[in-house]
């Protein structure tokens, strides 16, 4: 039941592996030039396991003690989560275990594949998603941890390493861009942005 489970999943997480290669080794190295060793990014990877707050987290890191703002900080990032938990009750029903784990573990992309993804008949659902949240996490650990590896082997130009996020949020928002019919949402979200940075201004931005 689970070897099957697993064989079905793997090929879901090839093209996230491919993305968390990158992306994750971008964020050791980030965080390697930022004076932190190795340790630090494979027990943030572990622990947060949220990529968009991990890099912001760096820089918390570096900044004046604020637990009150950090913890506001880290709510709006991955507050998204919480309307992913929402969508998914119904499959987590009945999966036992597994499911304390799911929650934890879930990121966005095991969210988008666990719930969009054909599931065999002959696959126990519980273990499928189990083995999609697993290997997601075990690429992004496994990636910000080489990349903190290699950060402080190799003499690598980290200047701008840290636009990785970002450049990587433009790219979606592209492709949701030239997908949608109507644009109302992703006009609504850049108008608001502005609006954001014009009130609160570019340092509270």
């Amino acid at each position: 039941m689970k070897r099957k489970a697993l064989k079905a999943a793997f090929p879901h997480t090839i093209p996230i592996m491919t993305g968390f290669m990158f992306l994750g080794m971008a964020y050791g190295i980030y965080m390697n030039a930022s004076g932190f060793s190795f340790i630090y990014p494979l027990c943030m990877s572990l622990l947060i396991y949220g990529g968009s707050l991990e890099f912001v987290a760096v820089e918390m890191l570096l900044s004046p003690f604020a637990p009150i703002q950090v913890f506001i900080m880290a709510l709006l990032i991955q507050a998204r989560h919480l309307f992913y938990g929402l969508s998914m009750l119904d499959k987590y029903k009945g999966i036992g275990w597994k499911k304390f784990y799911l929650i934890y573990g879930m990121c966005d992309e095991s969210f988008s594949v666990n719930y969009t993804a054909d599931i065999p008949g002959d696959v126990d659902p519980g273990w499928f998603m189990f083995f999609v949240t697993l290997l997601d996490q075990f690429y992004w650990v496994a990636s910000a941890t080489f990349g903190g590896v290699i950060g402080s082997l190799l003499p690598i130009n980290t200047e701008g390493i840290s636009f990785v996020m970002t450049a990587m949020f433009v790219v979606i928002f592209m492709d949701q861009w030239l997908k949608e019919k109507n644009h109302t949402s992703s006009l609504l979200g850049l108008g608001i942005s502005f609006l954001c940075l014009l009130v609160f201004g570019p340092d509270s931005f």
